[in-house]
């Protein structure tokens, strides 16, 4: 049994199925006897944080320290190494966020109170969108994985770029210049070449709690810290700090702490639940920007590239596998989910965007694994 669980645990589906079970966990509890124990501890406070609070700004900002480390390492020395390796995952990113937020504004409207929901629907959950990937085995190309690891990590350094630029509230000058201190002080750690992680993680809590001050959202200072950490060392021995954080950080972000996340986030309460809510601008919007906006903008410029020459498919793959692919993004999961808490106060809204994130998801998620597995022919041992 336990080699079973281990087993389990170590598997490529395991962090997107864990994921899925939280979730669910979520809405049942919000629908159940339980609801008011559930929003009850939620909403309770712990060092003048709610606890909804310390998981979306402090657990999540060791997300996305995890993420900024991922993408960091990846733009040095994995996949995105180079500016040939970068462009094609760079432009259908661009085209997978531009596609669906276009889809949203125009259903919502450019100037509706809902029109700052237009990024909810731009974001790609690379934890399981992999995971649906996993499932199929080694009956997918290799290039295949490589090619949506590398598109869901630009996806998730725009994503970053967005939630910086579009969702900061009134910022807070004092305490954001206390930030330019420590951050310039972690880049001076950096450039004389300091390996010991205490500096870095003593200055980057004290980061986190000034960008929270700030007005700037707290999960960023995770990526700012993330860009600071030494990657290449001299010493051949010595693993680089960066990839021991990323190493250190992988279980827990992916069995822990975004299973938390959407534990707390997922439950929307059905009690007031009608169909009409389908018909939610909100709803429509971001089912319809996952859904279709994902695989129109992805597929759509990948197949134009390719087209024109200017683009090859990735090696061993065909056309309809990368259609498969770009259904795949549409599952936009635990970033859509926390963007939409950014984009929207009213409760009621956050609601329709759960629903609509749920909805476009599951339809992105299971007809890219249909496409995928009548696609992909089975590997012959």
């Amino acid at each position: 049994m336990r080699d079973k669980i281990v087993h389990f645990f170590r598997s490529e589906p395991a962090a997107g199925i864990v994921l899925m079970v939280a979730a669910v966990l979520g809405m049942i509890m919000a629908n159940s006897g339980a609801a008011d124990v559930y929003f009850g501890v939620l909403k309770s406070y712990v060092a003048g944080l709610s606890v909804l609070h310390w998981v979306n700004d402090g657990l999540m900002a060791l997300f996305f320290l995890y993420v900024g480390l991922e993408v960091k390492r990846e733009l040095l020395e994995g996949e995105l190494d180079t500016n040939a390796k970068r462009l094609l995952p760079s432009l259908a990113a661009f085209a997978g966020l531009a596609v669906p937020a276009l889809i949203y504004l125009l259903i919502n409207g450019f100037n509706s109170p809902t029109s700052k929901g237009w990024a909810i629907p731009a974001a790609t959950d690379i934890a399981f969108a992999l995971g649906v990937l996993a499932l199929l085995g080694s009956r997918v190309p290799v290039s295949l994985k490589i090619f949506l690891t590398a598109l869901a990590i630009m996806d998730d350094l725009a994503a970053i770029v967005v939630i910086a630029l579009f969702y900061t509230a009134e910022l807070q000058t004092l305490y954001l210049l206390l930030a330019a201190v420590v951050l310039a002080a972690l880049v001076a750690l950096n450039l004389k070449g300091v390996l010991n992680n205490k500096p870095y993680m003593l200055l980057g809590a004290i980061l986190w709690f000034l960008v929270l001050k700030s007005g700037i959202h707290a999960t960023l200072a995770g990526v700012v810290l993330a860009l600071t950490i030494p990657l290449r060392v001299t010493d051949s021995v010595k693993e680089a700090p960066l990839l021991q954080w990323e190493h250190g950080l992988s279980p827990w972000v992916a069995f822990l702490i975004v299973p938390i996340f959407g534990f707390a986030n997922a439950g929307v309460s059905f009690a007031s639940f009608s169909w009409a809510w389908l018909m939610e601008p909100v709803v429509l919007g971001i089912t319809l920007g996952l859904f279709a906006g994902k695989q129109l903008g992805i597929f759509g410029l990948v197949w134009l590239l390719v087209k024109t020459g200017l683009a090859k498919l990735p090696e061993g793959a065909n056309l309809m596998q990368l259609y498969g692919v770009s259904l795949l993004c549409g599952i936009g999961f635990t970033m859509s989910l926390f963007i939409s808490l950014l984009a929207f106060n009213d409760p009621q809204w956050q609601d329709y965007s759960k629903v609509g994130v749920f909805i476009g998801s599951l339809l992105s998620g299971v007809l890219g694994y249909l496409v995928l597995r009548f696609t992909c022919p089975k590997s012959k041992n």
